[in-house]
C-alpha cells in the first residue's frame, strides 16, 4: 500500500467520520430542548469541521491527484473518478454555500435560546434546514466511497 493511499484513506477518516458523528451529536443535543447544551454542541460541530473535516478535505483532494497522476487516470468522460470528483464539488458547495451560513446562524439563535430557556423558532428552522442540506451532503461522499471502492464503471 503507498504512502499517498494511506494518506488518502486518513483523510477519508476524518471527513466522513467528522460529518457523521457531528450530525449524530446535533441530534441529540436537539433533542434535549436544552438550549445550553445546544449552543455548545453547535459551536462545537463547527469547530469540528475546522478540526477535521476541513484537513480531512485537503488530504483527499491532495492525495487523491497525486494518485489520480501517477495512476494516468483518465480525468474525461463519465467514470467512477469524474462522477465521484464532480460528486465531491457538488457536496464541498453545499458544505460551504449552505451548511457553513446555517451553522453560524444555529450559533446565533441557540445564543439567544439560552435567554428564553427553550429553543427559537429561528434555531429550529436553521436546524430543520442544516439536516436536509446535510444529509444530502453526507450522503454523497458516501456514493464516493462506494464509487472509489469498487470503481465499477
Amino acid at each position: 500500500m503507498s504512502l499517498w493511499l494511506l494518506v488518502h484513506l486518513l483523510g477519508v477518516v476524518l471527513f466522513l467520520g467528522n460529518i457523521i458523528t457531528a450530525a449524530f451529536w446535533k441530534v441529540r443535543a436537539d433533542l434535549q430542548k436544552d438550549p445550553a447544551m445546544i449552543h455548545r454542541t453547535v459551536k462545537n460541530v463547527m469547530l469540528a469541521d475546522y478540526v477535521f473535516t476541513l484537513p480531512g478535505l485537503v488530504l483527499i483532494t491532495v492525495s487523491g491527484i497525486v494518485m489520480a497522476i501517477k495512476a494516468n487516470l483518465p480525468m474525461s468522460g463519465l467514470n467512477w473518478l469524474t462522477l465521484s470528483l464532480l460528486l465531491f464539488a457538488i457536496s464541498g458547495a453545499i458544505w460551504l454555500a449552505v451548511l457553513l451560513p446555517l451553522q453560524r446562524a444555529m450559533i446565533r439563535h441557540s445564543a439567544q435560546s439560552m435567554l428564553s430557556g427553550k429553543p427559537s423558532s429561528a434555531y429550529e428552522r436553521a436546524s430543520r434546514h442544516w439536516a436536509i442540506y446535510g444529509i444530502a451532503a453526507t450522503l454523497l461522499p458516501v456514493i464516493i466511497l462506494y464509487c472509489m471502492v469498487t470503481k465499477s464503471f
